[in-house]
């Protein structure tokens, strides 16, 4: 019994030495996954302070969401091979996940900046700016299709974004052509976008939002945005500005953030121009 006690740890012992409760090394023993070294004639079982280490790894790829099957067929079949295949194998996963960790840190970051400026912003105000050049991502043209093929294209172009890694946490915005614009088509969007700050190599990118704008705020549905676009028209008339060749629209309030269409923000960023006549 002394030998035994020196060598050996009994299923609480070697339980307590785990963290895990008494029930979960039984159950591993049951399917063959950790058993005891031995057990005695009255069936206790008894453990050696060696197998702590392939616990912890049991417990490792537990967290790193391999199934106990999988990881039972391991420990059935084990060698110095197959645990160096296992290790590089969970490593490039845990590469893989970091990346999407940091991506989705990346993207919460640049919608609390969003949120915080849009708290200080007037939405009543009509501002002209100076905007620099930005990158945008589009989609593909979109200007006479029905509605059937809208819906094709924005699942499309969310498809894209997701899969490679696109979405930069900025608001998908659609562009209107100047020549839309003067014919009172407002809710005639040529392309959705999204801004691009960190350009990836391999992907088309259109440049814009270098210059001057008029920005102006709607606030309410899609539906009344036109009174928005004529107040903006009557602005850069009375300033002698001339459209220029797009217009800009994103959500700064949607339903992330407003539960009634009435309290939504719709930002409206016209590009201008000096009128020379």
């Amino acid at each position: 019994m002394n030998e035994k006690n020196v060598k050996f740890l009994t299923t609480g012992e070697f339980a307590k030495l785990c963290k895990v409760n008494k029930q979960t090394l039984i159950y591993y023993d049951q399917i063959g996954l950790l058993s005891p070294i031995f057990k005695n004639e009255k069936g206790y079982r008894y453990y050696s302070i060696n197998q702590i280490e392939l616990f912890y790894v049991i417990d490792l790829l537990k967290d790193l969401d391999m199934s106990l099957h999988d990881i039972q067929q391991y420990t059935q079949n084990k060698s110095p091979e197959s645990f160096l295949t296992l290790m590089y194998l969970k490593k490039e996963e845990i590469v893989k996940k970091r990346q999407e960790i940091e991506m989705k840190e990346k993207l919460i970051e640049t919608k609390i900046a969003l949120m915080e400026e849009a708290s200080q912003l007037d939405f009543s105000k009509i501002t002209l700016e100076h905007l620099p050049e930005a990158a945008l991502y589009l989609s593909r043209n979109i200007e006479d299709i029905t509605d059937e093929e809208f819906i094709e294209v924005i699942t499309e172009f969310i498809g894209e974004l997701n899969e490679s890694q696109l979405d930069t946490g900025y608001p998908i915005g659609g562009i209107i052509k100047r020549e839309q614009v003067l014919k009172g088509e407002f809710s005639r969007y040529s392309y959705l976008y999204i801004e691009q700050p960190h350009l990836k190599e391999g992907y088309p990118y259109f440049q814009a939002v270098k210059g001057d704008f008029l920005i102006g705020y709607h606030i309410g549905e899609d539906k009344t945005i036109h009174h928005t676009y004529k107040k903006l028209l009557s602005e850069m008339e009375r300033l002698g500005l001339a459209l220029g060749d797009y217009v800009f629209e994103e959500y700064v309030y949607d339903t992330v953030v407003k539960n009634q269409k009435e309290q939504y923000i719709t930002k409206i960023m016209m590009q201008v121009e000096r009128n020379t006549l």
